[in-house]
């Protein structure tokens, strides 16, 4: 899936942790691209490289602190502030957050793209999850979408995902705008390591 691992930060502070996704885009009226994203953790430290993410043929990368709280009620919050080079230039303030309770949890990364060659090319990104797990391998849920990269006739791309785990790897399908022309899948495999 496309949610970050936020890991418990008084865990183990000086270990690294790592998460590779590679999002699959398969779109109907346009050619289907790959979305690689790494990210990396350390204790509050978190870093993150993307491609394909913010627009295509363009690098992103992201250095950003997490906090959590709760048990029962749980919140990770990571603000962070990067940088995108290739189609897009431009300076990204950035948050992703994930609250859970029980089976449910909701994931919500937003960022805000601050084009440096043209002021009019800005935009706000989205990406949320609202995700039901029906075991420790099975979930699913809502997702929405509001990005650039996809040309559609609707501003927010919505639809159903449901999601596998097996030990640290993690395949999920999302299906957006179902019943309309403007329909696409996307296909996500990761690893935690």
């Amino acid at each position: 899936m496309m949610r970050a691992y936020v890991p418990a930060v008084a865990a183990q502070p000086d270990a690294w942790s790592f998460e590779l996704a590679a999002p699959t885009y398969f779109l109907p009226h346009e050619s289907d691209y790959v979305q690689p994203t790494l990210t990396a953790d350390r204790g509050a430290l978190h870093l993150e490289g993307r491609y394909n993410y913010e627009d295509r043929e363009s690098v992103s990368g992201f250095a950003g602190w997490n906090f959590e709280t709760g048990s029962k009620l749980s919140l990770a919050l990571t603000p962070m502030l990067g940088g995108v080079v290739g189609n897009t230039d431009g300076v990204i303030p950035a948050c992703e957050l994930t609250l859970g309770y029980g089976l449910a949890e909701l994931y919500a990364e937003n960022e805000y793209v601050i084009d440096l060659n043209e002021s009019s090319d800005s935009f706000f990104y989205n990406w949320s999850e609202l995700s039901f797990s029906a075991t420790r391998w099975l979930s699913g849920g809502l997702v929405t979408q509001r990005s650039r990269i996809i040309h559609t006739s609707r501003d927010l791309q919505r639809g159903p995902f449901v999601g596998v785990t097996a030990g640290p790897i993690e395949a999920t399908g999302y299906f957006f705008n179902p019943g309309s022309d403007d329909h696409y899948f996307v296909a996500s495999i990761g690893a935690t390591f």
